[in-house]
């Protein structure tokens, strides 16, 4: 190989996800540098809020694949889907996961072999709704706009359970998870052999290798992902324009609803920062059903979260989910509008 062929190989064998992530803060660097360091400080900010979530699930994949214990959890499940669904859906919306912290947690769920009908429930409403939300919704849009967006995040979430366990078992989804995570499949058809479970694994070198490699390779897959994912979303809270969401279009009737939820998936800013921006542009006279339907698509479905979503699922999940998010957002709007005759 000649020297001048050297650092185009090179660059082949660089992971792309990697090479993007350089790509995107060279860009920044080169056009504005003080956001470079911003976004820098952004992606740190953001890794260190879910490091431990992050490394906890993916530690829980590695040891139940080493030890065996994805047989117990996933026989579990069996005949509890409907059951686990709502509970799924209600455990979501009072823990503090945002749409790209929840994906190490769901990734580590489906590759234990949780049903994906839960694990969509949880994957859902995780994003819209947790304790600390609710207070400050209620303080910035009222306890009334706080309480329909609860009710919305677990009915949104329960609904998109119940279709996508009805997708498994119609056969219309087989496999869940990328190969790069791991055993994933169609986890709601799996009955598992829970005498295969070796609780104290760490005296097998065998199975303490499998759990170093399944360690090692999950949390190089997430960890980038999750990297490139927040690099694009603090160029999104710093360059995406919000103040055309304040347009006549948005005012009144159904139409509003529709923009609403369209402009939530690019739109993105996380669930606290938005609150005082839909505040604004209800002072604006932003229809209430519109804000809501915003609020909802922004956690759903946004790129960010889309994102993480696309780096974990295959092709036909990553699409389940978005569909459902952008139909959950949609009916949201339209029923708290209903309900505030607006």
């Amino acid at each position: 190989m000649n020297a001048a062929s050297r650092p185009l190989a090179y660059l082949v064998k660089i992971d792309r996800v990697i090479l993007a992530i350089a790509v995107i803060l060279a860009a920044v660097a080169f056009a504005d540098r003080p956001q470079l360091t911003k976004s820098l400080q952004f992606m740190g900010g953001s890794i260190g809020n879910t490091v431990w979530f992050l490394l906890a699930s993916i530690a829980l994949a590695a040891y139940s694949k080493a030890s065996g214990a994805d047989n117990l959890i996933g026989a579990a499940f069996q005949g509890k889907t409907s059951t686990a669904i709502i509970a799924a859906a209600v455990v979501g919306a009072v823990t503090p996961f945002c749409s790209c912290g929840v994906i190490p947690v769901v990734a580590a769920l489906l590759a234990i072999g949780v049903p994906l009908g839960p694990v969509m429930a949880f994957w859902v409403s995780s994003p819209l709704m947790d304790p600390a939300m609710f207070m400050i919704t209620t303080a910035t849009l009222g306890v009334e706009f706080a309480v329909a967006k609860t009710i919305a995040s677990i009915v949104i979430a329960i609904l998109s359970g119940a279709v996508a366990a009805a997708f498994v078992r119609a056969g219309l989804i087989n496999t869940v998870l990328q190969p790069h995570i791991g055993n994933g499949g169609c986890a709601a058809s799996k009955i598992r052999n829970p005498k295969a479970v070796v609780w104290k694994m760490w005296g097998d070198p065998a199975r303490r290798e499998v759990f170093l490699e399944g360690f090692k390779s999950n949390g190089f897959f997430l960890g980038k992902w999750l990297l490139l994912a927040f690099a694009l979303e603090s160029l999104m809270v710093a360059y995406m324009p919000m103040d055309f969401a304040s347009a006549p279009v948005f005012k009144e009737g159904f139409l509003p609803i529709v923009f609403a939820t369209l402009v939530g998936i690019p739109s993105y800013l996380n669930g606290y920062a938005a609150l005082p921006l839909v505040h604004g542009l209800l002072d604006q006279g932003l229809a209430p059903g519109a804000a809501m339907a915003f609020l909802i698509s922004g956690g759903i479905s946004s790129i960010p979260a889309a994102m993480a979503v696309w780096m974990v699922a295959t092709p036909r999940v990553f699409a389940l989910y978005i569909t459902l998010g952008i139909i959950g957002s949609l009916l949201s709007g339209v029923l708290y509008a209903a309900w505030m005759g607006a």
